[in-house]
């Protein structure tokens, strides 16, 4: 019995009230539903809620769940949109800067990080991760998301496709696009 056979007959039992089988299919997938959430929440209190927010949504609308996609990608395209929402939120919100001045004063006391790298090298890695972070979130919503589902969660383009509810080749492009705008970002770093 394949994945999606074992979470079909899970549905079914939640569809006909069974509040267990929903709590195994929330087993099942929160880990890669809690790490999607955090590729576009970067607070990892605020990616559990969006996860949460995201299992409550697909547990409210599973009897509308057709089959026709699998559950896992129904579910993922469930936490992106609540992913999408929660950012657009937070930009109607004042920023917060979050920042402990004694926190900040003992990371310079750690000697592991010291011992692994030397500094240039560590410079270097922490800034390409800077650029490809900064150059991911700066990314308009959809190139974003595809990125995030293509380099980061290994999904296929197809499966891509039916999460964002478009064309293949809209992914493609999509994902080329985002490719182009990091790489422009990554560029000069590299050339040094």
């Amino acid at each position: 019995m394949g994945s999606n056979d074992a979470d079909q007959i899970l549905i079914e039992r939640v569809k006909r009230g069974d509040k267990k089988a929903f709590d195994a299919l929330v087993l099942k997938y929160q880990g890669r539903i809690l790490n999607l959430a955090s590729r576009f929440v970067r607070d990892p209190t605020d990616a559990g809620d969006v996860a949460q927010e995201a299992f409550l949504k697909a547990y409210q609308s599973l009897p509308k769940f057709r089959g026709d996609s699998a559950f896992y990608t129904w579910l993922y395209r469930i936490t992106i949109n609540t992913a999408k929402n929660y950012l657009a939120a937070q930009t109607r919100r004042p920023a917060e800067t979050g920042l402990d001045f004694a926190e900040m004063e003992q990371i310079g006391d750690d000697d592991t990080l010291k011992e692994q790298a030397t500094p240039e090298r560590l410079l270097l890695t922490s800034e390409i991760q800077q650029t490809i972070m900064s150059a991911i979130e700066g990314l308009p919503g959809e190139l974003r998301a595809a990125i995030i589902l293509r380099e980061i969660d290994g999904l296929s383009y197809e499966e891509i496709a039916t999460v964002m509810e478009c064309p293949v080749g809209t992914v493609r492009s999509r994902i080329f696009r985002a490719r182009e705008a990091v790489d422009k970002q990554l560029k000069p770093l590299l050339d040094e």
